[in-house]
């Protein structure tokens, strides 16, 4: 797959699909390309170029812990600037929980770039805020405090980043653990403001400001809980909320496999919408 230099960051990506409008799809989580190629297949195969990539930190692309911004607004730079490379924008922006709040903020961060929003288990709540920030951050930096840098690439997420990337331990190496630290912290922060917004990462008033028509299928767990999906659906001036998963599982997360299975009937109910979109 090829490499963009975006931003100072060698970001790793792929395009399915020939014609058609531009789709950009993130995944859930820190997961790579193979965390959403699925679905992204299924929707290019009805006439779209789906553009997917790997985020800074995430799959093959480059390890960089720092920046002022969350680490989801610098995700929403990043791929603005990837899809102007390409020559993909205007798109069609979506994504899968992280990849949900992803593109919410491509939306407010770059309004004129995006056509159209395609949302999904989208995050919220305080058990999401709490959960994941130190599943994203807090563990992380426990473990910096611990054993430094040394410490850090030594856990599963780093040491995967490692394997697809092997620079990216001389970036991890290099870095400070009180830089380390101190940005992880920053990030957490993020999420733990969250915790009283109608979603993680965005307030209500900047989810009124949203203009573009948005599809939205709610998740059905305690992390992308339904309800998290349907408020959405009401603060967003365009949007359709799709129910596709009835079952509510009391658990962090609900099967991955059962969203694979759906990921037919996912990508023609996104056809259908896009298609109804970027008509109008």
């Amino acid at each position: 797959m090829p490499l963009a230099k975006v931003r100072g960051v060698n970001m790793n990506y792929k395009i399915l699909g020939e014609r058609g409008p531009w789709i950009a799809l993130s995944p859930g989580g820190r997961r790579d390309i193979s965390g959403i190629e699925l679905l992204a297949s299924c929707v290019a195969e009805r006439g779209h170029r789906v553009v997917i990539f790997d985020r800074r930190n995430c799959g093959a692309s480059d390890v960089v812990i720092d920046g002022e911004d969350s680490e989801y607004e610098i995700w929403a730079d990043d791929i603005h600037e990837l899809l102007r490379q390409l020559g993909a924008l205007p798109a069609v922006v979506g994504g899968s929980s992280s990849g949900c709040r992803t593109a919410l903020l491509f939306a407010l961060r770059h309004p004129d770039a995006v056509r159209a929003l395609l949302l999904w288990r989208v995050t919220g709540g305080r058990f999401a805020c709490e959960r994941l920030a130190q599943e994203y951050y807090g563990q992380y930096m426990a473990a910096a405090k611990e054993g430094g840098m040394a410490a850090v690439c030594e856990m599963e997420h780093w040491k995967e980043r490692i394997a697809a990337r092997p620079e990216n331990r001389t970036a991890l190496m290099k870095i400070a653990p009180e830089r380390f630290i101190a940005v992880m912290s920053h990030w957490r922060d993020y999420f733990l403001k969250g915790a009283d917004l109608p979603v993680i990462g965005a307030t209500e008033e900047e989810l009124k400001s949203i203009k573009v028509p948005a599809c939205i299928v709610p998740g059905n767990d305690n992390t992308h809980g339904r309800q998290t999906g349907e408020t959405l659906g009401r603060l967003l001036q365009q949007s359709e909320v799709h129910v596709l998963f009835h079952k509510h599982y009391d658990e962090a997360l609900s099967p991955r496999e059962e969203w694979d299975e759906k990921a037919s009937e996912m990508a023609a109910l996104f056809a259908d919408f896009i298609k109804r979109a970027t008509a109008s």
